[in-house]
C-alpha cells in the first residue's frame, strides 16, 4: 500500500469508527487494525489523533454539502429547493448506519475541550445556515425562515438519531411548508 492508499484506508476506517462509536471511544490501535496500516505509518500521515479528527470532519463537511446540493440542485422552483432539504434528510435517515449528525455528535462529545472539533462543527453549521439563507432569499422569503428551516432540520436530525426516523422527515417537511405558506 502506498502512502495515498494508506491515507485513504486510515480516513475511511477513522470516519466509520468515529461516527459509529464516538471519537473518544476509538483508539488509534483500533483504527490501525481496521485500516490495515501500521501505527508508525498512521502517525507519519497524521501527527496526532486531533489532526486525524480534523481531516475526518473536513471530509464529512464536504459530504454534507455535496448531499445537500444533490437534492437542491434538482428542484425546479425556489420553494421546492427549500423543501428538497428534507428529501436529503430522508436519504440520510434511510441509511442503516445513521447515527445522527457527525457535527452535533462530535461537538457534544468534545466541543468544550477540543477547539478543532468546535471549529469544525461551528463551520459546518454556519455554512449550512448560509446555504439555507441563500435558498430562502431566492424564494423571496424573509431570512427568519432560513433560521426556522434550520431549526426544523437540526431537530429532525437529532430526533431521528435518538427515536428513529419514522415520520420525522414528513413532520418537519410539513412544518416547513406551513412556514413558507405563511409568508405568502
Amino acid at each position: 500500500m502506498d502512502a495515498e492508499q494508506q491515507r485513504a484506508a486510515v480516513l475511511e476506517a477513522a470516519e466509520k469508527l468515529f461516527y459509529g462509536k464516538g471519537i473518544q471511544a476509538v483508539g488509534m490501535d483500533e483504527i490501525r487494525t481496521a485500516a490495515g496500516v501500521s501505527l508508525k505509518a498512521i502517525y507519519k500521515l497524521f501527527p496526532s489523533k486531533d489532526a486525524l479528527v480534523a481531516q475526518v470532519l473536513t471530509i464529512r463537511d464536504r459530504r454534507w454539502t455535496d448531499g445537500l446540493h444533490k437534492y437542491v440542485d434538482k428542484a425546479r422552483t425556489p420553494e421546492a429547493k427549500i423543501l428538497a432539504v428534507f428529501d436529503w434528510l430522508e436519504e440520510m435517515f434511510a441509511d442503516n448506519d445513521f447515527r445522527g449528525c457527525s457535527f452535533i455528535n462530535s461537538y457534544g462529545e468534545l466541543g468544550a475541550t477540543s477547539p478543532t472539533v468546535a471549529d469544525a462543527a461551528q463551520h459546518n453549521k454556519a455554512c449550512y445556515q448560509d446555504e439555507l439563507s441563500a435558498l430562502v432569499a431566492d424564494a423571496g422569503l424573509p431570512d427568519r425562515v432560513a433560521v426556522q428551516i434550520g431549526l426544523l432540520t437540526e431537530g429532525a436530525l437529532t430526533t431521528a438519531a435518538i427515536l428513529g426516523p419514522d415520520g420525522v422527515v414528513d413532520g418537519a417537511r410539513e412544518a416547513a411548508a406551513v412556514l413558507i405558506g405563511a409568508q405568502r
